[in-house]
């Protein structure tokens, strides 16, 4: 039973680095094959993936957060944590931690998903 919680700062101001910490039980984050992924839905608008740190440690992101997004992960808590440098106010979202898998070149889609945490940007 995999479990996923989002923690950090509700509130972060412009041009500041928002950055918050998933910790997963129930599951390793260096498990093959295994994706660990957040994604974020601003209020009133859709899903978007931000990015993912693999089982292995590789890191992707979207191309239109690329600049601005890092994600890393540390095994020994089995943490992983997102960093979004110079936020707006247009980064105001609920931000989630999830579980992707591909495997065998299939994917399988996200399994698990953290309750998602809101977070502010304002001054």
């Amino acid at each position: 039973q995999v479990q996923l919680q989002e923690s950090g700062p509700g509130l972060v101001k412009p041009s500041q680095t928002l950055s918050l910490t998933c910790t997963v039980s129930g599951g390793s984050i260096t498990t093959n094959y295994y994706y660990w992924s957040w994604i974020r839905q601003p209020p009133g608008k859709g899903l978007e993936w931000m990015g993912a740190i693999a089982y292995s440690g590789s890191t992707y992101y979207s191309p239109s957060l690329k600049s601005r997004t890092s994600i890393s992960r540390d095994t020994s808590k089995n943490q992983f944590t997102l960093q979004l440098s110079s936020v707006t106010p247009e980064d105001t979202a609920v931000y989630y931690c999830a579980r992707e898998a591909l495997a065998d070149l299939y994917y399988y889609g996200m399994d698990y998903w953290g309750k998602g945490t809101l977070v502010t940007v304002s001054s």
